[in-house]
């Protein structure tokens, strides 16, 4: 059965753009105000759906798909990429073949347009069971500006390569907060393998993400909380916890100088006992080098 569950996942980058923004030269998304890194949710999900689809079997056999993957019309890459429509119509835009054979759907919902005969094209919108707020870094970042050679030239015969820019941030330890709804859970007909599925791809899929641009991607910690009393949850446990170290945010390059002070957090849930609050605290992963302050669970 599934249960309310708080999610708190906590992953650091080195060198590298963990979310660009393309209105912006793609530079990794910082709030201005607070010199704080930001990570679109989207984001994490693309992790997940590509490790699902790569390591986990769903790529279209075996009943086991992911909804929201690229596809070409009719099966045929001179065809071009298939539309939202075009994909509903590669499971009949059957609402029920769609739930049953896209795990993704089943995690995060969607809205997925169905044709349907005898009546103007309508969609169904499905609220996702799985939720995350953005992603935010747990101090201020840095954001550096890098110069380089292309290796090819400009145009064909000139004697001088490109240069190519991109921006990065030198280090950045990143917190998500989400939520498993047991209700919304209902109608997209989530599963328990299902959830731990998704653990296992949060996890391994951030691992995975060895592009130019996302490499040295490394997950830290994976908590749960899962509760027993219906519809009741904490709500933002990263902000439940906070960034110890000597160094100041900017120059911080590396997850062995600093650690993680969860004691706002154990205090919380002592309290949520005194109030005979039944809940599960689960430390799903924990890297080695990441260190805890004040956690006794």
């Amino acid at each position: 059965m599934i249960k309310r569950t708080e999610i708190l996942f906590l992953y650091d980058v080195q060198n590298a753009n963990p979310n660009g923004d393309p209105s912006d030269e793609n530079k990794p998304r910082i709030d201005e105000e607070t010199g704080i890194n930001i990570v679109t949710d989207v984001r994490l999900k693309r992790t997940i759906r590509d490790y699902l689809m790569k390591y986990k079997g769903y790529n279209g056999e075996n009943g086991k798909d992911i909804f929201i993957r690229q596809t070409n019309v009719d099966n045929d890459p001179a065809k071009g990429l298939n539309d939202a429509k075009g994909r509903a119509e590669n499971f009949n835009n059957d609402e029920n073949k769609i739930i049953e054979t896209c795990i993704d759907v089943r995690l995060f919902g969607g809205v997925i347009p169905v044709k349907k005969t005898g009546k103007k094209d309508s969609s169904i919108t499905l609220t996702g069971p799985v939720q995350f707020k953005m992603g935010q870094s747990l101090h201020k970042v840095k954001l550096q500006h890098i110069k380089g050679t292309g290796a090819f030239a400009s145009k064909a015969g000139a004697e001088q390569q490109t240069f190519r820019e991109e921006y990065i941030l030198p280090y950045s330890l990143i917190a998500f907060y989400g939520i498993i709804n047991e209700n919304t859970a209902k109608h997209t007909k989530l599963r328990e393998a299902d959830v731990e599925d998704l653990f296992e791809a949060i996890w391994n899929g951030t691992k995975q993400l060895t592009t130019r641009s996302k490499f040295e991607h490394n997950p830290r910690m994976l908590l749960t909380i899962e509760h027993d009393n219906p519809n009741f949850f904490i709500g933002n446990l990263d902000k439940y916890i906070s960034l110890k170290s000597d160094k100041k945010d900017d120059e911080l390059r590396n997850i062995s100088e600093l650690a993680l002070d969860m004691e706002a957090l154990v205090i919380k849930l002592s309290e949520l006992k005194k109030d005979d609050n039944k809940f599960k605290v689960v430390m799903r992963e924990k890297d080695s080098n990441l260190t805890l302050e004040n956690w006794d669970y």
